[in-house]
């Protein structure tokens, strides 16, 4: 779908080009009008606007990034096919460039509100008959379709950056639609909040992109002349020596945009890749130590499970009910020693709850702690804090969290949250298991 309003913008563009060529040489009037080879005095404004101005035009450049990104999506033999489209989209780029440059000098095309250069283009040229409308239609199906773009080359390259675990591994991860679905959803997130951050202003998105874009082609060419420097061969002087060109090119580019677009936004993208960088060793170093720490040692022969130890179980009790009953059950069948544990916030409703506990008789001894700043879970999560001082390395240690279940959704809302509260707050807990034994209400 794609492939066909990218084939009839340039043939558009193709045949704008030929068209006002073929003008511009067998019309009546000069090549250059006067006005556009009329000299100025080279000063350091106008040094400062012809920088500009090639920066402005270098960033017409950006795209080619998108076919190194999306290298492996290529048909066999991926690497070859890759080099055949950057020759034909660089070819294709440098004679409309040219041309359309051409264009704009022959007609001394001025900048007008409102109206694109390229309009102003196609109306000196054609007029406004049908092919000026279809110059128009294609150019803005082409910059629509090239959002696309970061779709087609930042997720794949996000999923490599995960495989060498530098971005978190979901990332890596392709969905049931075999896309890779996660790192489309971060794109959009960070397009939109950049959408909403900048007001929609083109100038400033633009500006924003391309000194990323151009910073990263001078990081991948001197990376290269690095490159090209070890390996040492054949013909490596010629081509660290085209890619250092092309980092002093791409470097000039970025010093401009840098200078003269720093306030519009230009700053976070100093700010933000040597932020990221850091990041990206920060999550290389968080993976390599996990890995250190979960290595089994193979080497070390079978496995033997340690059947020493004792298995604590620690059950929260508020008060004797039929979720309590059933958690108690659970927790004779897996633990070595139950523990029923009481926090008591009223000092006075202590014997009544301990009375109902012995006249239940579960042959546990129900452990009662006061609390008298009528904190629940604090006193709760010291308890279990004391006891995993004092068990030893083969023990374990279980809190089984009674939770019944309301039928509605909205029933939910009238009770109290403690045990979602607990259970979140328990699984940070070193060397402590967390399950619920949840009791569905039928009513």
């Amino acid at each position: 779908v794609f492939v066909f309003p990218t084939y009839l913008f340039v043939l558009g563009i193709m045949g704008l080009i030929i068209t006002g060529v073929y003008q511009a040489f067998t019309g009546p009037g000069p090549v250059f009008p006067p006005a556009a080879l009329a000299r100025q005095e080279l000063d350091w404004m106008m040094l400062a606007l012809v920088l500009r101005a090639f920066a402005n035009g270098c960033s017409s450049m950006t795209g080619l990034e998108a076919i190194s990104n999306g290298v492996p999506m290529f048909k066999r033999p991926e690497h070859e096919n890759a080099i055949k489209t950057t020759y034909w989209m660089s070819g294709l780029l440098a004679i409309m460039l040219t041309g359309i440059s051409f264009l704009l000098i022959h007609y001394h095309v001025m900048p007008i509100p409102h109206v694109t250069m390229l309009s102003q283009i196609a109306e000196e040229t054609v007029g406004r008959g049908w092919f000026y409308y279809y110059i128009q239609m294609v150019t803005m199906l082409i910059l629509f379709l090239a959002a696309n773009t970061a779709y087609n080359g930042l997720p794949p390259l996000l999923s490599l950056l995960a495989q060498d675990g530098y971005m978190p591994r979901y990332l890596g991860m392709r969905g049931e639609r075999l896309s890779f679905s996660n790192g489309i959803v971060l794109l959009s997130l960070v397009a939109g909040f950049l959408i909403v951050g900048f007001n929609g202003d083109v100038e400033h998105l633009i500006s924003l992109y391309a000194i990323g874009v151009f910073l990263s082609f001078t990081i991948a060419q001197s990376g290269m002349v690095v490159h090209w420097w070890r390996e040492r061969g054949r013909n490596w002087g010629r081509r660290a020596m085209l890619n250092g060109f092309g980092a002093i090119i791409t470097g000039i580019v970025v010093v401009v945009i840098a200078v003269s677009k720093f306030f519009a936004g230009a700053w976070i993208v100093l700010i933000f890749i040597p932020a990221m960088m850091i990041i990206f060793k920060k999550i290389k170093r968080h993976y390599l130590d996990m890995a250190e720490q979960l290595h089994l040692p193979l080497e070390e022969g079978p496995y033997q499970a340690k059947l020493l130890g004792t298995h604590y179980v620690i059950v929260p009790v508020a008060s004797p009910t039929r979720v309590v009953a059933e958690t108690m059950r659970y927790a004779k069948k897996i633990g070595d020693e139950v523990i029923a544990l009481h926090i008591a916030t009223d000092k006075e409703a202590i014997p009544a709850v301990e009375e109902k506990w012995r006249q239940w008789n579960p042959e546990v001894n129900l452990v009662t702690i006061y609390s008298p700043y009528r904190l629940v879970i604090q006193p709760l999560l010291q308890y279990v804090e004391k006891l995993t001082r004092r068990k030893q390395p083969e023990d374990y240690i279980t809190v089984v969290i009674p939770e019944f279940e309301t039928r509605k959704w909205w029933h939910r809302l009238l009770h109290n949250q403690t045990g979602l509260v607990l259970r979140t707050l328990l699984i940070f807990n070193k060397n402590v298991v967390v399950a619920t034994l949840p009791f569905h209400l039928q009513k």
